[in-house]
């Protein structure tokens, strides 16, 4: 067995072949943890702040264990980079003979079929959609991934990827033409065979709830399960231990039973009516909800004026096209696949109206072509209580933020962990030399009409000392508008010059590199910049908070949890949402310091982290930030960077 520190040393097999590579002790200690429990069997969940190197600890012992391992990220962002150069690193300085591919959802693999059928069709959005289709099609006859992330020429963003990939509905499994040639099946081969595979938590939790057939064979096999930024699983887990139909799956059964009219049925002649009937029947539920981005229980959205009638129809006519495919289905594997799925969703829509199971929250969430109806747990506990010790295997969950105080409770609770050791690794990086908190002084109460403003106007001191170089992170659509639009006034009337951003206006990537490369922006952005954003260097130079990120008290699924916790004698505040809270911040706050050389400065408008009694349970979950109440500290603090730069 190799020895953890050593390979850690400076004279070790990192510090001898990856530039740059620094020994931390914090680093050591947690690939140290992470390998006594690979093997021993054990579930670990680790806090690693900021700059620990939590990736380079936890490939090492997950590379030297000899088993098989699965590594989840998050986001595809850090999947992708585990893939092509944290794993290819660390491998090449271990010497170690292991495998090691990526697996993604299907939607990210160009599907023969579905690209054909698009090509024969000649519908597209627009004419650039019908350019790239051919770009596409080059790209799937020399490919040897058909992996869309390969193929820079056509954007991710790109309204001709839904129409040339594949979703769990429409596969047609080994009743396709192509299931020889399928890209989805060729990366299940390779993740079957590999050492280590790296996925992400949504196909992760997609393979344990077996509802994409072939995957569930992957865990099984596993030896030991990473979870990177663990702390979104409780959000992803219940989304998959949950019963979820949307509008739009109904919406892409008519279009594709459609396709098959053209292609294979053109004597059916029922068959484009009864799609059509559909398609309407689903618009017209659509406009019983008056506009997109609301969230609402299941009762509210029942009682509105003609919802049962609208859902009553569109139920009929999923019924009536279900029964014109059954009679169609032998003709082809595709217009049987059709009629399955008319079944399922039949099915799923009836489950959701009769609202069985006491333990899941119906609710109801509107975008702006089509209405999600959730059913999610109260708990995900239970469900992966399961998992756990479904047999035996090692189970690590690793963080920037999983405590609240160097306490792990809340998490451990609404995970089902309670055999876990837990640990506590600070971050390596001098917060009170690099650092400052601010939170201003007479800032109104976050619910008052004047909040938004008065942070508008503490933000624009703020810019004005760190000229430029800020993130803005609102808890809402509604306030980061409304941010923007007083400091896009505020910069004229003041001759202010510095680049405004705003979330939305481009993909998150376009507007990071447009954020980095003119090095004195100001970016006003929501939840999208919370989490998974890292700009090094001057260019962040201060992360300004509009106000602690307690969930939205109207969310459905929250208020049913507080009810519950409350009818148990638990109190949901401090238990729950404070946690919650807590953990959301600390993730806001660590977009700040990145690096070792990163200074700037933390601004927290909420007046509630120095008038209430848990704000200081809030601010002692912060890293030590040196601390201020006063604007003047914060111009000293950036005359002093000023004169280092100098």
């Amino acid at each position: 067995m190799s020895d953890i520190g050593a390979i850690f040393s400076p004279e070790g097999a990192l510090g001898q072949t990856i530039p740059g590579f620094r020994t931390r002790s914090q680093q050591v200690e947690l690939a140290q943890a992470i390998d006594n429990a690979i093997r021993q069997g054990g579930q670990l969940v680790a806090e690693a702040g900021t700059g620990t190197g939590k990736t380079f600890a936890y490939l090492v012992p997950a590379l030297l264990s000899g088993g098989k391992v699965i590594i989840s990220t998050g986001t595809k962002t850090l999947q992708d980079q585990l893939f092509t150069r944290d794993l290819p690193a660390v491998r090449d300085a271990l010497k170690v003979p292991v495998t090691v591919t990526m697996l993604k959802g299907r939607s990210n693999y160009v599907c023969h079929f579905h690209l054909e059928r698009a090509i024969n069709e000649g519908r597209f959005a627009s004419r650039e959609d019908a350019n790239y289709v051919h770009k596409i099609r080059a790209f799937a006859e020399n490919s040897s991934s058909g992996d869309k992330a390969e193929l820079t020429d056509v954007p991710e963003s790109s309204t001709v990827w839904p129409a040339v990939t594949s979703t769990r509905d429409n596969c047609m499994g080994q009743e396709c033409g192509y299931y020889k040639d399928c890209f989805v099946m060729e990366a299940r081969k390779r993740a079957l065979a590999a050492d280590v595979v790296v996925v992400n938590h949504h196909l992760f939790f997609a393979d344990v709830m077996l509802r994409d057939e072939g995957v569930a064979e992957l865990l099984p096999s596993a030896n030991t399960v990473i979870f990177d930024e663990a702390h979104q699983l409780p959000e992803v887990a219940g989304l998959f231990f949950g019963e979820d139909v949307s509008t739009s799956q109904l919406m892409e059964l008519a279009r594709d039973a459609h396709a098959e009219f053209i292609t294979t049925a053109r004597d059916c002649l029922a068959l484009p009516e009864a799609t059509a009937a559909l398609e309407k029947a689903v618009r017209d539920f659509r406009l019983i909800f008056a506009y997109e981005g609301s969230r609402m229980p299941a009762l509210k959205a029942l009682a509105l004026k003609g919802f049962d009638a609208a859902y009553d129809t569109m139920q009929e006519k999923l019924k009536a096209l279900g029964a014109v495919l059954e009679t169609q289905a032998e003709r082809d594997p595709a217009l049987e696949n059709c009629w399955q799925r008319s079944q399922g969703l039949m099915e799923q829509l009836q489950r959701w109206h009769k609202a069985e199971n006491a333990n899941l929250v119906r609710w109801v969430e509107v975008f702006t072509q089509s209405v999600q109806l959730h059913a999610t747990p109260l708990s995900v506990a239970e469900g992966f209580g399961k998992q756990l010790n479904a047999q035996p295997r090692s189970w690590i969950f690793t963080s920037a933020t999983l405590a609240v105080r160097n306490d792990f409770s809340h998490y451990l609770a609404q995970m089902g962990l309670e055999q876990a050791a837990t640990g506590y690794w600070s971050s390596p990086f001098d917060y009170g030399q690099q650092a400052l908190l601010y939170v201003p002084k007479d800032m109104p109460e976050p619910n008052s009409s004047g909040y938004t403003a008065s942070v508008a106007a503490v933000a624009l001191s703020v810019i004005q000392a760190s000229q430029g170089r800020a993130f803005v992170l609102c808890t809402s659509l509604r306030a980061m508008r409304e941010v923007h639009a007083l400091l896009k006034d505020a910069f004229s009337t003041n001759g202010m010059e510095y680049p405004l951003l705003i979330q939305g206006e481009s993909s998150r990537t376009e507007l990071l590199e447009r954020f980095r490369k003119l090095g004195n922006a100001v970016l006003v952005g929501s939840q999208s910049f919370w989490e998974g954003v890292d700009v090094r260097g001057e260019a962040l130079s201060a992360v300004i908070i509009d106000k602690l990120p307690f969930a939205p008290p109207d969310d459905p699924v929250l208020a049913a949890r507080i009810d519950k916790m409350s009818a148990e004698g638990k109190n949901a505040f401090m238990e729950y949402q404070l946690p919650y809270a807590v953990i959301t911040l600390k993730q806001g706050a660590g977009r700040l310091i990145r690096d070792e050389t990163d200074r700037g400065v933390l601004v927290i408008c909420d007046p509630r982290l120095i008038s209430k009694p848990y704000g200081r349970k809030v601010w002692q979950s912060l890293p030590p930030f040196r601390r201020t109440r006063e604007l003047a500290d914060v111009q000293a603090f950036f005359d002093e960077v000023q004169l280092h730069a100098d």
